[in-house]
């Protein structure tokens, strides 16, 4: 009996799909097979999970599905009609829409111009910007989902963002949803919300493909589930009748223990010191207020809070992303506060950034080149005025094995790689050049089961060697469960301070992240350790 078959697996014999792919194949040209006769259905009203380890195949199936790629061999079935979806504006007239992970709007313009883009009501030769404020405004209501319509996509938040794209989706008049990585960005309130709605629609008759490798939201929201692996189906389950394990098992091949066992810390001296850190933006908003505290070697100070708070300003300001207004930052007693990033990386500070596109990678270099990009003017790297080609290929091999990085070669570009992929390549550079602290930012955002565990263990791994780490995360079971000591951010304060995380609650945190609660001075100030 096959591992697939091992478990109870959904009814398969319901004719009513409105969507059927059949022995779907896809191989590209460089001879790469993404899909292996694949077969995917989906049922009018359901929420349908799509799982798998970044690099299984469903991004391209859900490609195929929404125009964007064409499958080398297979046929795709519309409620029993065989289509041929030539292009995702022929997805789109057949009822498909597709939010994407990576959010496809043009930031210059509005809410409600990028909401309408395309089918955009005018007033003689120009935008009827009344009229496209009330369209988005009126399906923003019916929907349940807030926006501005005036605001500059440059200048909203991301969980607004998101909102936008579903939006944009459904004023298309999309009855089948793909949802790539759609709760990614939200706050577990914002997620609540989108829930709500999602089981609406579905109630209404629409179908719903819903991309997640959160397993707790997989086994909250979705009917039925297909998992990937290599390329191939691994079974089509009712959610219901698996396990968290057993799904994670079917994605990866392996037992994945969900939980990160630790050791108990033992903090030593302070490696990052910070105090009064003030910072205003650009649209007069207080980001940060007062910001103090000690992040110490051989500890994980996380910190929690909605995003929004103040916790990208902070990791900008030590990273010299950004300035502050006032206040300073050092690292083993030296300011960090303004260096050049070289000098604060030679300091012995690393950065894994919340956005891996924008600040990790070098999207068009390889997957050798970004590995080395921090330390490439090292001796043994750089031995004059040629580069040491035997020593990098023989660095890269090492950290691309050692962190398990699925590429072809170190020499392929790292913009061909999956999400989490493309952060193992981040992961494996940063955590690799000896630091002194790690500044981790979302280190696990859009990844997938496999890849999750892994850049968790390492994380704990390397804090218990004696490097000290300041984690954020928008995902409250990873920062209550890897975190020795926990801060919580609101409106750009810090609000509470835990000195242990083993006793908090869900509902505790929520509390302060809300601002419902927050403690006293005297409390908040142990995590400064003068």
């Amino acid at each position: 009996m096959s591992e697939a078959d091992s478990r109870p697996m959904a009814d398969t014999s319901h004719d009513e799909y409105v969507i059927q792919m059949k022995k779907i194949n896809k191989v590209y040209s460089n001879g790469v097979a993404a899909n292996r006769e694949m077969d995917f259905n989906l049922r009018k009203g359901e929420i349908h999970a799509l799982m798998g380890e970044n690099g299984a195949g469903k991004s391209t199936l859900m490609k195929i599905l929404f125009g964007m790629e064409q499958p080398t061999s297979g046929e795709i079935l519309i409620n029993g009609e065989p289509t041929v979806l030539s292009s995702s504006a022929v997805a789109i007239s057949k009822g498909i829409g597709m939010v994407h992970q990576h959010f496809m709007l043009v930031p210059s313009l509005s809410v409600a111009e990028n909401i309408v883009l395309g089918m955009a009501p005018t007033k003689g030769l120009f935008l009827d910007k009344q009229k496209a404020e009330q369209i988005a405004r009126e399906n923003a209501e019916k929907y349940n989902l807030f926006v501005n319509p005036k605001m500059r996509v440059a200048d909203i938040p991301v969980g607004m963002k998101q909102r936008v794209e579903i939006l944009k989706t459904l004023i298309r008049g999309a009855r089948i949803l793909i949802l790539d990585e759609p709760t990614a960005v939200l706050t577990s309130q914002e997620t609540r919300e989108l829930f709500e709605e999602l089981k609406e629609l579905k109630e209404e008759g629409y179908t719903i493909v819903f991309i997640s490798h959160k397993l707790d939201e997989i086994k909250e929201i979705t009917d039925r589930i297909t998992i990937m692996r290599n390329g191939r189906s691994m079974g089509i389950y009712n959610t219901s009748e698996v396990s968290k394990e057993d799904i994670s098992r079917l994605m990866v091949g392996r037992d994945v223990v969900l939980n990160v066992s630790k050791d108990k810390a033992k903090p030593a001296d302070v490696v990052l010191r910070v105090r009064g850190l003030n910072f205003v933006n650009e649209w007069n908003i207080k980001m940060l207020r007062d910001v103090s505290f000690d992040v110490r070697r051989g500890e994980i100070l996380g910190i929690a809070g909605v995003e929004g708070n103040g916790q990208k300003e902070l990791i900008d300001m030590l990273f010299n992303l950004a300035k502050p207004d006032s206040g300073d930052a050092t690292v083993e007693g030296k300011s960090i506060i303004g260096l050049p990033q070289k000098k604060i990386r030679d300091m012995g500070v690393s950065l894994v950034p919340e956005d891996r596109m924008l600040y990790g990678i070098a999207a068009t270099a390889s997957v050798e080149e970004n590995i080395i990009s921090d330390r490439s003017g090292n001796k043994e790297l750089n031995s004059g005025p040629l580069f040491n080609m035997k020593n990098i290929r023989e660095l890269s091999e090492k950290l691309v094995q050692e962190f398990k990085v699925l590429c072809k070669s170190p020499e392929q570009k790292v913009g061909m790689l999956s999400g989490g992929n493309i952060q193992k390549v981040v992961v494996a550079r940063e955590f690799s050049n000896e630091p002194v602290l790690i500044l981790a930012d979302q280190p696990t955002r859009g990844s997938d089961v496999g890849a999750t565990d892994f850049i968790r263990k390492k994380l704990v791994e390397l804090s218990r060697s004696g490097i000290a780490v300041l984690l954020v995360s928008a995902d409250l079971a990873e920062v209550m469960e890897l975190s020795d000591s926990l801060m919580v951010m609101h409106k750009g304060r810090i609000v509470a301070y835990f000195e242990d995380t083993a006793n908090l609650s869900d509902e505790e945190m929520g509390e302060y992240m809300l601002g419902i609660k927050k403690q006293s001075p005297e409390e908040i100030r142990r995590v400064c350790h003068d």
